[in-house]
């Protein structure tokens, strides 16, 4: 896999990751929280402690959190890193839409 199709996937996971808006919300509350738990997490949610788990598991397969065993406890880290690589394709498609949106504006402005 070349480096494009690399950040491609994991721009994809992030995206997919993100659709779901408990997992927004989850890991909008531990970038607040700091390292934080599941059980933690779930006590200001209308969901129970598993969900919140399950939701956290996809969030760390899509590389925005991290998890550290503490004793007994999981405890989940936000990593800004994948974020910042969907939000980098992002602009570059955006880059190049308004690229083609320019050429195509000088195109029509040329005309006969």
């Amino acid at each position: 896999m070349n480096r494009e199709s690399e950040a491609d996937a994991r721009a994809g996971a992030v995206f997919a990751a993100l659709a779901d808006p408990t997992r927004r919300q989850l890991l909008r509350a531990v970038v607040e929280a700091g390292p934080t738990t599941a059980t933690v997490l779930s006590s200001g949610l209308p969901v129970t402690r598993q969900a919140v788990a399950k939701h956290l598991g996809v969030l760390r397969q899509a590389g925005l959190v991290c998890a550290e065993r503490a004793g007994r406890e999981t405890r989940y880290r936000a990593e800004p890193e994948s974020l910042r690589v969907a939000t980098s394709w992002i602009a570059e498609t955006g880059a190049a839409w308004d690229d083609r949106l320019s050429r195509l504006r000088a195109q029509v402005g040329s005309g006969p």
